[in-house]
């Protein structure tokens, strides 16, 4: 459908057998199903519902035991951890975390977490950013333009430039930290795509030259209250896109 943005996380990819386990399992866990606290069912009840040998399970536990959603003990079982040792810098969590509707409330902490992170890195580009930065930033700019009736086009573009922007800091932790930029990006134009609306559209293109117009001024000060603006729009467009009233 037209302006409708219909895929998973940004980077794609085909999941292999673990990793649908893994996913499944944590999207359960994440949803309540298995609250911190809980064991998950026998190992036999597992493997019958999903189809599974042993080892895809095994490899399933140990992925999720590496993003901190459980714990398994001989002779214990397999135990769901407090909510304080998810990783939710992890890509997987936040996607999965993502995928069971919005929270409007988990939105705002992303944003908040952009704000932080973003407004900072556009500060060092606006500081460190080469001509060759400055020319990235652009065209993904021309094509967030050229995408008036494309939303996964746009939302592309849009991931794509704040990547650059990532890149232009010349900070590795902030560029390290995509995962949480794409997916709120995500959460984003899942609920309200700017280009649904010529106006929305015009303004997050506006708002982005204003970013990178700073940039290469080298405005560290202008360049971080455009990000937090843009940032402070997109969550603005999801406020309105929840509260708007069901034709």
């Amino acid at each position: 459908m037209e302006g409708q943005v219909s895929f998973g996380r940004f980077s794609g990819g085909t999941l292999s057998s673990h990793d649908q386990v893994a996913r499944a399992l944590g999207v359960d866990i994440l949803a309540g199903t298995f609250p911190p606290g809980a064991k998950l069912p026998p190992e036999a009840e597992i493997l019958a519902r999903f189809g599974i040998s042993r080892t895809v399970l095994r490899e399933a536990f140990k992925t999720l035991t590496a993003k901190g959603l459980i714990v398994s003990k001989t002779r214990v079982g397999t135990t769901v951890l407090d909510s304080a040792h998810w990783n939710f810098f992890d890509a997987d969590i936040l996607e999965w975390k993502i995928s069971q509707g919005f929270d409007l409330a988990f939105v705002r902490d992303l944003a908040d977490i952009r704000r932080s992170i973003e407004a900072t890195g556009a500060a060092s580009a606006a500081e460190r950013r080469s001509s060759a930065d400055i020319a990235e930033m652009r065209r993904c700019i021309e094509r967030m333009n050229a995408a008036t009736a494309n939303a996964h086009a746009f939302a592309l573009a849009d991931l794509d430039f704040h990547k650059a922007v990532g890149r232009a800091s010349g900070n590795v932790l902030i560029r390290s930290l995509a995962a949480v930029i794409e997916t709120a990006l995500l959460a984003s134009f899942r609920m309200s795509s700017p280009v649904r609306e010529a106006d929305e559209h015009e303004a997050s293109v506006a708002g982005h030259h204003r970013i990178v117009d700073a940039i290469e001024a080298g405005d560290a000060e202008g360049a971080a209250a455009a990000m937090r603006a843009i940032i402070g729009h997109g969550v603005a467009r999801i406020e309105r896109g929840i509260n708007a009233p069901v034709v």
